[in-house]
């Protein structure tokens, strides 16, 4: 029999998140418990409203699954329980903890993963004017800087950041907010600026317009990519896929879909939604199979959970097995 508690997480911001779409000072997420023979299993989701759903509308999600969960419900059939999205996402990480906690191996290797090491993270530098995106990348360790942009100023934006740390490797995230008819000349543009990603440059839906994309810059399906079953359609348009455990459903549809990429040819990146360590730590792992990760969620934290994930000079460390997995 296998218990289920949730409870949903308000965490303030050390200051305000802006992308194209708006802006945020605190992180919803719903944490979630799955206690079975004396051990505990957590995960943790980021409802998403560019998505539709709400705090209130994913913890209604997981509790459709209480009685299955205490009837002897597994992870693996939890896969065709709940579509993909944030519900599924925390319960199946609660899973891949509860069966590490249970069977005394540790999550990577009952994935089938390398045993995790440091990796450099993206950091991110929110939407703002130019010269206060300049000032906060001065203010940023780490090798890669990833810029939130939207609007008429954005190429002013690069190249503000890339005067304050040129030595930087700048990814760019629309957040589907770039204009096609600007975009070939944002690139050029962009690519003598160090950057080296540009991440989904037009709405989900719209990705035609990159059938004929520039070649100065690899370009990252994010708000189009879903699940794996996502992969061979995505391959003809981009050069990069964003792999996000809040919106395949957690981790093993996660490494089917980097699984899925790999074959492909597509590169990995692997990302997150803002939120804290427990949300993290299982995107920390799969970054194994990554080309390159954006994990830095809980840098944005006013306060993380105990045991939290250790950042240091742009690497984010794995979890300790106090904290997950």
């Amino acid at each position: 029999m296998t218990k289920l508690e949730l409870q949903p997480v308000s965490s303030p911001l050390r200051k305000s998140f802006a992308i194209s779409r708006g802006a945020k000072t605190s992180a919803e997420t719903i944490r979630v418990s799955l206690k079975r023979d004396g051990k505990v299993g957590v995960g943790e989701c980021v409802p998403y409203g560019r998505y539709g759903e709400t705090t209130d509308s994913v913890a209604q999600q997981i509790e459709t699954m209480r009685s299955a969960l205490a009837d002897g419900m597994d992870r693996l059939a939890l896969q065709d329980a709940l579509p993909p999205g944030a519900a599924r996402c925390a319960v199946d990480c609660a899973f891949w903890d509860l069966e590490a906690k249970l069977s005394g191996k540790p999550a990577w290797e009952l994935a089938g993963l390398p045993e995790p090491q440091p990796l450099a993270t993206a950091v991110t530098i929110s939407l703002a004017p130019a010269e206060e995106m300049a000032n906060a990348a001065a203010e940023t360790a780490g090798p890669i800087l990833k810029l939130k942009l939207g609007g008429a100023q954005d190429i002013e934006r690069v190249k503000a950041v890339h005067d304050a740390r040129p030595d930087a490797k700048l990814i760019l995230d629309a957040n589907e907010g770039l204009d096609a008819g600007l975009f070939p000349g944002i690139v050029r543009s962009a690519a003598e600026l160090g950057v080296v990603m540009i991440e989904q440059p037009f709405p989900a839906g719209e990705d035609g317009y990159l059938l004929k994309r520039p070649p100065e810059v690899a370009i990252c399906a994010d708000e189009s990519m879903h699940t794996s079953k996502d992969i061979q359609d995505l391959a003809r348009l981009y050069d990069v896929v964003n792999i996000k455990l809040d919106k395949t459903g957690g981790l093993t549809e996660a490494l089917a879909a980097a699984r899925e990429a790999k074959a492909a040819g597509l590169g990995v990146m692997v990302g997150c939604m803002v939120a804290g360590s427990i949300s993290m730590a299982p995107a920390v792992l799969l970054g194994m199979l990554a080309d390159a990760v954006d994990l830095d969620g809980p840098l944005w934290l006013a306060h993380d959970v105990e045991h939290g994930l250790k950042y240091e000079g742009g690497k984010v460390f794995p979890p300790s097995s106090q904290l997950w997995g």
